[in-house]
């Protein structure tokens, strides 16, 4: 019990260690580009804290089994670096229990990361979608800012209010000023009908309201002036008008595209009978079986001799994880499509990674034993 508690509290120290920095290296990435999209008026900045906390579930999803992994790695290779596994083994502890020792520890992390793929990585999902497309769904009225200019209908326009209310409901002393091509129907000349119109609004205050018949936003602005006309020529048009409604252009932007089944609960997924519906409830199942099956791989890639070096088998044991995350993932693309060469098919990718795993540990303990055995030949001669 002794030598399991040593050796669990090496591998889950490791592998915290490593998921904290892989955690960190993935929510700084993520939140670079929601922190551009807040800077470009699509979203709250207020919310992205929020935002992040929901998405959390779904990353350590992904990320404790890849941190279980090289933290078996960092921690074995460590002992076998320092001869501290060959006395172990010459204690009398063996292969197999090593796997049992590692089996248990990885049995915990696999429990942990089966409650954010069933329940928690769901939950968050649909959270911050929902989220994203209320912030989403705003004009672009709605993401002022006071006393700012701001880019409207995809840079044809700007606009300017001296203060906003803390609705973004009311605004005070608006500006907005937009550029769009000539009406062809107006009786002008070739020169200027390769110009452009300006128009320019100016209003005392303003207030976004919904159409009651069509659900549509305006913009009403009340006492104001409206300048329309060509740059460069004396021929302005000006009204002057006590209310003014514009309507507001529909977001040019939308969710960006995922899964459907990713923010359904895992109860929904059950009652379904859908290809997405199945590789979903199979990938989500799947996720514990993915965390023990490479907490088996790290054992025998993690045996190194002292004169290779700790890290001499990190490369290719990467190589191998990857290769496996995207063959499961792959296989869920199948499902998905109805396209199974071969029924559960995501299971034998599982049973194959294992199968590669037995030939990896019974290799192992045959040059073992061959090393051995060759040693007692030239003690004996």
């Amino acid at each position: 019990m002794i030598i399991f508690r040593y050796l669990a509290r090496e591998v889950l120290t490791s592998m915290f260690a490593v998921s904290l920095v892989l955690l960190m290296i993935i929510i700084s990435a993520r939140f670079v580009n929601y922190l551009a999209e807040a800077a470009a008026g699509e979203l709250d900045a207020g919310i992205l804290l929020t935002l992040m906390a929901y998405r959390l579930p779904a990353y350590l999803e992904l990320i404790l089994p890849l941190g279980l992994f090289i933290g078996i790695l960092f921690a074995y290779g460590r002992l076998y670096l320092d001869s501290e596994m060959t006395v172990l083994h010459a204690c009398g502890m063996s292969q197999a229990r090593l796997v049992v020792y590692t089996t248990v520890s990885s049995l915990v992390v696999a429990i942990v990361v089966g409650v954010f793929s069933l329940y928690l990585g769901p939950e968050g999902v649909r959270a911050s979608e929902s989220l994203l497309a209320e912030q989403r769904s705003r004009t672009d009225f709605e993401t002022l800012k006071p006393a700012r200019f701001h880019a409207l209908d995809s840079g044809t326009g700007t606009s300017y209010a001296e203060s906003i209310s803390a609705d973004k409901k009311q605004l005070r002393n608006v500006f907005m000023a937009k550029v769009s091509p000539i009406d062809p129907s107006m009786a002008l000349d070739q020169a200027q009908q390769s110009e452009l119109d300006l128009s320019v609004v100016t209003a005392d205050s303003g207030e976004t309201v919904i159409d009651p018949d069509s659900g549509r936003k305006y913009l009403l602005l009340k006492n104001g002036r409206r300048y329309i006309g060509i740059p460069g020529h004396v021929d302005y048009r000006v009204v002057s008008f006590s209310h003014y409604s514009q309507m507001l252009p529909e977001p040019d932007y939308a969710v960006k595209a995922k899964r459907f089944t990713d923010g359904l609960t895992t109860s929904k997924l059950l009652e379904q009978s859908t290809n997405e519906a199945r590789a979903a409830l199979q990938w989500r199942f799947s996720m514990p079986v993915l965390v023990m099956v490479v907490g088996f791989l790290a054992v025998p890639l993690s045996r190194t001799q002292p004169r290779q070096g700790r890290y001499a088998k990190m490369l290719p044991a990467v190589v191998l994880y990857m290769l496996y995350l995207v063959c499961v993932n792959a296989a869920r693309g199948v499902i998905e499509e109805g396209n199974e060469p071969v029924p559960g098919i995501l299971w034998l990718v599982h049973g194959a990674f294992f199968g590669f795993g037995l030939i990896l540990l019974a290799d192992k303990r045959f040059i073992f034993r061959r090393s051995k055995k060759a040693s007692e030949k030239g003690a004996t001669a």
